[in-house]
């Protein structure tokens, strides 16, 4: 390792001299062989012949002794190898001046060697111009750059990855944020609108109509599909029968209890005039389901019926029912007068198996026959709401009452028939009408339609809406027998026959009555057919469901007709 040069420190080591500079212009030294005789010391500061240059000098080079090669006999040439040395110290080396020109102290020229450069050795000042005109002749080669540090270097550059990571990061959150935002503002704004539509459509918002309720009223024959079974209540204890029509209408989602007053007016299969509580009595549950079809055009798929008792059991089954009752009701099993009723009047009365039997049973003094069927009506909408939603929950529950069910009606069928209604009636997609008859019995286009058409779906076919003249017979003869014969006769006449019963006493001439004048003469042809004379024919009072009312006195002969 070289020593550094210090020319005031009285340092007598190894000597270097200057021999030149290197391709980057810094002075490159060699040490200087030594001498065999006395050395000569090299002063820097003597004002004699110097070697080299003061470095710390003001810029005033110093003159050099010559030197030429060759072995002056005073000091021998020690062959050195400087590693700063590009020719190796196998010769002088070729002169150089770096600044293009020698360099002149008094007599002595500027030797021009190559020198070895010295660590920490400052190269002497340069003149500005020389220095332009060598920086016009480098080239890339001959630069060094200082690069930073590989490892500060992968730093930054990993930092400023990480930075836009990071701010693509959060940009995508955003977008998803704002992307999953707006899908779900059109979600709910899809689920509100078809929301608002199907209640729009089913007509469940109030003072608005919709397609589907046009629709239904539109196509409501044959179009849509109902399953229709009837239920008759029968009162065990003081007699008399309840009729109801339990209506699903499987297209339109709603459920329906239709009342039948007794006094409908019914059709036989011999063309026979009567009302639906002697049709229920008199035909059974199999010929009054058939003539129900026939007047209210209607498909009645089965019978139910309903006896009193089997009604309490059903309330106690689904838990007691829940009402608004009109009325109250006295305890029919009382004995003694001035007891409380057994039914309060008011709202959302809770109401046992008893009461509940008690309620749709009930008609007060002077009150219509229908106002008893509506009562009947609200317990049977109240059993409903109760009932098991579930279609095997609702046949347990039929089936546990162990009333025999006629057929083609069977306990399943029934039961989830049954089901469908309660979910339609605990939804609020149910009500009960009433539905409108004439005095006479008779149904009117205009005033069943809202209910035959709307509700059934079938077309009004009273009897009167045939050619055939309503006749109704009462027998005033004494003989029991008369009446079946008058029947026979009238209906081979092809007249339509109602049965007005046996007269509390007998009368000794009969009579051919009619109500206006239009019916005289089918009063007429009356009497020609039961063969009474023509004197029997007479204005009079006729009821509200025949044409023309006939009295059979004892005059009447069944072998002249």
């Amino acid at each position: 390792m070289n020593d550094r040069y210090d020319p005031g420190s009285g340092y007598t080591g190894d000597q270097y001299e200057l021999v030149g500079y290197d391709e980057y212009g810094q002075p490159v030294y060699r040490q200087v062989p030594a001498q065999q005789g006395p050395r000569q010391t090299y002063d820097p500061y003597a004002g004699g012949q110097g070697y080299g240059y003061d470095p710390y000098a003001t810029g005033r080079q110093q003159p050099v002794q010559p030197y030429d090669g060759y072995d002056t006999g005073q000091q021998p040439t020690v062959p050195t190898h400087d590693p700063y040395d590009p020719y190796g110290g196998r010769g002088p080396a070729p002169a150089y001046d770096p600044y293009g020109q020698a360099a002149v102290s008094g007599q002595q020229p500027r030797v021009t060697e190559q020198t070895a450069h010295i660590p920490q050795q400052v190269a002497p000042a340069e003149d500005p111009e020389d220095l332009g005109a060598r920086e016009r002749d480098y080239h890339t080669g001959q630069f060094a750059f200082v690069e930073e540090p590989e490892d500060s270097s992968e730093d930054v550059i990993d930092w400023l990855k990480f930075t836009e990571n990071r701010t693509e990061r959060r940009e995508e959150a955003r977008r998803r944020a704002r992307s999953r935002l707006v899908t779900l503002v059109v979600v709910l704004a899809l689920v509100a609108a078809g929301g608002v539509g199907y209640l729009w459509y089913a007509g469940k918002i109030p003072g608005l109509s919709s397609p589907g309720s046009k629709q239904g009223a539109a196509t409501a024959v044959g179009a849509q599909n109902r399953d229709v079974i009837v239920v008759h209540l029968h009162n065990t204890g003081k007699g008399g029968t309840s009729t109801a029509l339990l209506v699903d209408n499987t297209t339109t989602k709603q459920g329906s209890t239709v009342l039948l007053p007794n006094s409908l007016a019914l059709s036989g299969d011999d063309g026979s005039t009567t009302t639906l509580a002697k049709s229920v009595d008199d035909d059974g549950s199999s010929g009054t389901r058939d003539q129900l079809d026939t007047v209210l055009g209607t498909n009645i798929e089965g019978t139910w019926r309903l006896d009193t008792p089997y009604l309490q059991n059903l309330v106690e089954l689904v838990g007691n029912i829940d009402i608004d009752t009109n009325a109250d009701v006295p305890d029919p099993s009382a004995k003694k007068k001035g007891t409380g009723p057994l039914v309060h009047k008011g709202k959302d009365q809770t109401l046992s198996g008893k009461m509940a039997v008690a309620y749709a049973t009930y008609r007060a003094s002077g009150e219509a026959d229908n106002a008893q069927l509506e009562r009947f009506g609200q317990v049977m909408q109240g059993v409903l709401r109760k009932l098991s939603s579930d279609a095997q929950g609702a046949t347990v529950t039929v089936q546990t009452l162990g009333q025999i069910i006629e057929p083609p009606l069977s306990d399943k069928n029934l039961g989830v028939f049954l089901a469908k209604l309660a979910d339609l009636a605990k939804g609020g997609d149910y009500k009960t009408a009433l539905l409108p008859v004439q005095n006479d019995g008779t149904l009117s286009a205009q005033t069943s339609a809202s209910v035959v058409k709307d509700i059934l779906g079938g077309t009004a076919k009273s009897p009167e809406a045939g050619s055939a003249v309503r006749v109704s017979v009462q027998n005033a003869t004494g003989i029991k027998d008369r009446t079946d014969k008058a029947r026979v006769v009238l209906l081979n006449g092809g007249f339509t026959f109602l049965e007005a019963g046996t007269a509390s006493s007998a009368q000794a001439q009969s009579k051919v009555i009619y109500r206006d004048a239009a019916d005289k003469e089918n009063a007429t042809e009356v009497a020609k057919t039961l063969g009474l004379p023509a004197g029997a024919v007479t204005k009079g009072s006729v009821g509200s469901n025949a044409d023309v009312s006939v009295i059979l006195g004892q005059n009447y002969d069944p072998s002249s007709s």
